[in-house]
């Protein structure tokens, strides 16, 4: 069949990758990283994480590592900005 790109992750997969993010995005909170890009640029601040870091893009498509990473970006702002104007309301 010509144009068929690769197949898309079982279900198992799927399930692997969404437990490696976490994984890796729980270890990054704990050294208080909000990008992961930060852990490109400068290894030695979450070299606890790296192995996980590893785990996380070999066991998810490169598209999702790229999306993930900045859907955590998105969602950290947008909780703080949450909690910011929470606070500014009074409420």
């Amino acid at each position: 069949m010509a144009g068929a790109g690769p197949k898309p992750p079982s279900r198992e997969e799927r399930k692997r990758c969404w437990f490696l993010r976490d994984q890796y995005f729980e270890c990054l909170d704990k050294c208080n990283i909000r990008d992961p890009v930060t852990v490109e640029k400068a290894p030695e601040k979450a070299s606890e994480c790296l192995e996980l870091k590893k785990n996380y893009e070999e066991g998810c498509m490169a598209s999702w590592v790229e999306y993930f990473n900045k859907r955590r970006v998105l969602d950290l702002r947008q909780k703080e900005y949450l909690e910011f104007s929470k606070q500014q309301s009074g409420k």
